[in-house]
This record gives structure tokens, C-alpha cells and sequence, in this order.
């Protein structure tokens, strides 16, 4: 439900025709997804603790949600997550299928020592043919005047909403940071800070 997330979501929607279906933490990003994003469903990855307890339990409910919302498998996913999202995801990929590596974001502020392991279900890649390919911005630069256009007449003809979430104050950027890793519900968007703003009118 990040400002990534949500602009990705719509143009498979909105511009390329697809089903899609979002993955965000919490049911009110889930609504959000559903309701002013245009997503077909959304999986709250929240809606089970991970605990190692009841670790089984969560990713059973995930598989469960998934197979219920893609019951024809996944021929694309675009990852901004990484960690077990992605682990779960691997399982349902269908023949031929693209794994699109934009992020990783769950790993970013873990505390185990060393990396994070890789996920287990890589092997599917193998026997559906699918490929996994990461890539960053610069990788496109000679595409930016084209996108720029395109996005720009997307947002005029509707099909791409845009949502920013400003935080005000510098001293609040600290606070703004912690809300993009989930904290203070999470951000909805493009999260700002207006580091020139009243910190007063931010309600973190």
C-alpha cells in the first residue's frame, strides 16, 4: 500500500487489463487497496501472528488466501517485500511466470545476524520455466521521457490515483521513518515530510 505498491497495482489494473490482487499489513490498507486503489482483492499479511509458535498456522492462512484469490496460480508478482511473502508467493507461480524483484523491505531492519535466508521455494522457478530478475530505476533512464508522458496522461484519464501521506516538522522525520516500516499504522502512499511544516499537525 506504499507509494510504489499502489501506483504498480494500478497500472496492471487500470492499463494492462490484469487481475490484481495486493498485499499489504493491516485491514485498513487492505480496504484502502480494495476501495480507492482498485485492486480485485487484497491479502492481509497482518491477520496471523508470525510467531515461530504459530508460524505453520500464519503461512497455511497466507497459501489459503492466495490459492482462494489466485485459484489459477500467479503469472506475475512484483515484490517490494521480499522474506516469506515471497517464499509463499513461489509456490503458486504458474508456468512461465515473472518474479519481479523491486525491494526487499522486510529484510531491511532485521536483527538476525548476518542475511536473512533465501527462500525455499526458488526451486519452482525451475519446473514452471519462470524467471526471477531484480532491477533498479538507472537500469530504465533512457525510458524516463516516455514514462513521464505516460503516467502523466494516466493520471489525467483516471487511471492512476495518486496518495501522499505528509508528516510536518523536521523533528518528526524520525517518527516518519519508523512509519514506513509499519509504526504509527503504517503509511498510505507517498509518505513526505515537510520539513518546514507545523510538527503540531501530524498525529503520529
Amino acid at each position: 500500500a506504499g507509494a510504489t505498491g499502489s501506483v504498480v497495482c494500478q497500472i496492471a489494473k487500470n492499463v494492462l487489463g490484469c487481475r490484481v490482487i495486493g498485499i499489504a499489513g493491516g485491514r485498513e490498507k487492505c480496504k484502502w487497496l480494495i476501495e480507492e486503489i482498485g485492486v480485485d482483492a487484497a491479502i492481509d499479511y497482518k491477520l496471523h501472528n508470525r510467531t515461530e509458535r504459530d508460524l505453520t498456522t500464519a503461512n497455511k492462512a497466507f497459501d489459503e488466501a492466495l490459492r482462494i484469490h489466485a485459484p489459477s496460480g500467479v503469472d506475475v508478482f512484483f515484490d517490494n517485500v521480499g522474506g516469506w511473502i515471497l517464499n509463499r508467493v513461489l509456490k503458486r507461480i504458474n508456468n512461465h511466470a515473472r518474479v519481479v524483484l523491486c525491494g526487499a523491505i522486510s529484510t531491511y531492519n532485521s536483527k538476525a545476524n548476518g542475511l536473512p535466508p533465501g527462500p525455499s521455494n526458488y526451486l519452482n522457478l525451475i519446473s514452471k520455466s519462470a524467471r526471477m530478475e531484480g532491477f533498479i530505476l538507472l537500469n530504465y533512464s533512457h525510458e524516463y521521457d516516455s514514462a513521464y508522458k505516460d503516467i502523466a496522461n494516466w493520471i489525467v484519464e483516471g487511471k492512476i490515483k495518486y496518495t501522499e501521506d505528509l508528516i510536518y516538522g523536521l523533528e518528526n522525520a524520525p517518527k516518519a521513518m519508523l512509519k514506513l516500516f509499519g509504526k504509527f499504522q503504517g503509511n498510505k502512499g507517498k509518505l513526505i515530510v515537510d520539513i518546514f511544516g507545523d510538527a503540531s499537525k501530524s498525529k503520529l
